[in-house]
């Protein structure tokens, strides 16, 4: 018997409309809070039974308690009235025929997921709807487009946005003869491709862009998908056409996309820069978000906050979602696995980007070719529950795309404004193995200190088993005052202390002093610097 749980009707509510939770495995009475950054903004009796209808709230990410009891059960919900200013993203892969499509809607609201890939679902490279209504893949997977439309339309009423995966730059060897003109030719003059399974050729060939973009209107029309994952390999970068026409693949990946707005212009569009190639050309394309898929040489936790940071530079306030395959999962045992999806998640979402990962019912992503994916432990399901409630509930502190890093300017000794030390660790400005990473970033008159547990771990791989963390024991916060009055201190930890608490903060002269649990693998501490009066906490954890 499944655990009860609070879950969303939808992915993401406008602010027009009330919010609705569904209670799923008890009929108990209780008592519903709804928190904003730690401070209760709504407070309901719940008979029991039916639908919890919260009233419309502002924009932004709130968390919510359901009491019954000494139970406590929480979700988070996302307030939002641009369906394109984030994206969670999912996946789906199992197209067969009447297979039921439930789970998959529960899932994108478990999450909050406000995208889903449909990987694979079409006929062919070069002809997405041209099978037929049921038929297979062109690696042999079964499809019914009547399953992917029943797909489409759960995973919108649950309020997300489905979108088709389309190759854009790949011909299948039935289709090439006609296409071969087009070829990306090696310095051996041989069509590149992947294997003997596609050829690849100028994204940007005015024949080709001519059938892809009409391509993406039918299917569009077909199975009613709100847009496109456009997909590439990597590589080549540079390649000469088969007329002999030099090819800069960067530029023609940047007229793809231009083509298929103008073709498209309402159609959520995602490209896929791969292993960051080339980022700083498309993320100023007309697309909706700023999609990075990992490889090697990009292996380490400091790699991912890297490539982060560089789209965010970029973006011009588009979401970033990092595509990072936990291959862990095939060689470890769960539990091993979920620190190293923790750490990876950690990285990720407090330097402001999100995650591909989890998808269908039930599954993560341990591989590119997506069928092969990995069916998750309870445990795992429960602590990406955590964690994805996690982000929601604090989006404002980490996903906003004016948050500033100001680590540089606050932290050490010369600046000594703002900053962590534990008498059993060291802090480490970068992801560096046995210590407390730290970070400080700036929103408004906030700082948010960011605390990622490395204690106990020899490398800091994000894609690799990871030891049991090792506590570094509480941690001493010291800010540098700007006034007369105390700073507001509040911590979070998204396996500990899912929402925000405040601390105790005291006066040392010039400084405040907050003393801080110990983080487990992530901690978030939030800074209210203006105006804070010197009085006793209440009993629950609130200045008087």
């Amino acid at each position: 018997m499944k655990a009860a749980e609070l879950l969303p009707t939808r992915a993401r509510f406008g602010s027009d409309e009330p919010a609705e939770i569904e209670v799923r495995g008890s009929t108990e009475p209780g008592r519903i809070t709804v928190w904003s950054l730690g401070d209760p903004i709504h407070h309901a009796d719940h008979s029991g039974l039916g639908i919890i209808t919260l009233p419309p709230l502002p924009p932004g990410g709130y968390g919510v308690e359901l009491r019954i009891g000494d139970r406590v059960m929480r979700t988070a919900i996302e307030v939002s009235d641009d369906a394109r200013a984030r994206l969670r993203y999912g996946f789906v892969v199992d197209y067969s025929p009447g297979r039921d499509v439930a789970e998959v809607s529960d899932l994108v609201r478990r999450l909050h997921l406000t995208g889903v890939q449909f990987y694979d679902w079409a006929y062919r490279h070069a002809d997405l709807v041209g099978g037929g209504e049921d038929y297979r893949d062109a690696l042999g997977q079964p499809v019914s487009l009547d399953t992917v439309r029943r797909l489409a339309s759960a995973v919108q009423r649950a309020g997300s946005r489905a979108l088709g995966y389309a190759a854009v730059y790949a011909v299948g060897p039935d289709e090439w003869p006609g296409w071969k003109q087009h070829a990306l030719l090696t310095a051996r003059g041989e069509p590149y491709g992947l294997g003997d399974f596609l050829f690849l050729l100028d994204p940007a060939a005015e024949e080709w862009l001519g059938s892809f973009t009409g391509q993406l209107r039918k299917a569009m029309t077909a199975i009613g998908f709100d847009g496109f994952h456009l997909d590439q390999y990597g590589y080549p970068k540079r390649a000469l056409r088969a007329d002999g026409t030099a090819v800069d693949v960067a530029e023609s990946f940047e007229t793809m996309i231009g083509s298929v707005r103008a073709a498209s212009p309402d159609a959520h569009l995602v490209f896929n820069n791969v292993n960051d190639f080339p980022t700083w050309v498309t993320a100023r394309s007309p697309q909706d978000a700023v999609y990075i898929e990992v490889w090697p040489p990009q292996v380490t936790l400091a790699s991912l906050a890297a490539v982060v940071t560089r789209a965010r530079s970029i973006s011009a306030g588009k979401p970033v979602v990092v595509a990072a395959y936990q291959h862990v999962y095939d060689s470890a045992p769960a539990a091993t696995a979920d620190l190293a999806t923790s750490f990876t998640m950690a990285t990720l979402f407090s330097h402001g980007a999100t995650q591909l990962l989890a998808g269908e019912a039930d599954r993560v992503l341990v591989d590119p070719y997506y069928v092969r994916n990995h069916v998750v432990e309870p445990s795992t399901a429960a602590m990406l529950t955590r964690w994805y409630d996690f982000v929601v509930e604090h989006d404002a502190l980490l996903l906003a795309p004016n948050i500033i890093d100001v680590t540089g300017a606050y932290a050490g000794s010369y600046n000594d404004d703002c900053d962590v030390s534990f008498v059993a660790a060291p802090v480490a400005e970068t992801a560096d193995a046995g210590s407390v990473w730290r970070r400080v970033t700036q929103f408004g008159d906030r700082l948010v200190v960011h605390l990622i547990n490395l204690v106990g771990q020899t490398d800091a791989l994000w894609d690799s088993a990871r030891n049991t963390p090792v506590s570094p024991g509480p941690g001493t916060l010291r800010i540098r005052l700007p006034g007369p009055d105390l700073p507001r201190v509040r911590v979070a930890d998204p396996d500990t202390s899912p929402r925000l608490i405040d601390v105790t903060v005291r006066r040392e002269g010039d400084y405040a002093i907050a003393e801080l649990p110990a983080p487990t693998i992530w901690q978030l501490i939030l800074i209210d610097l203006v105006g804070q009066p010197e009085t006793p906490l209440t009993e629950t954890g609130r200045h008087r």
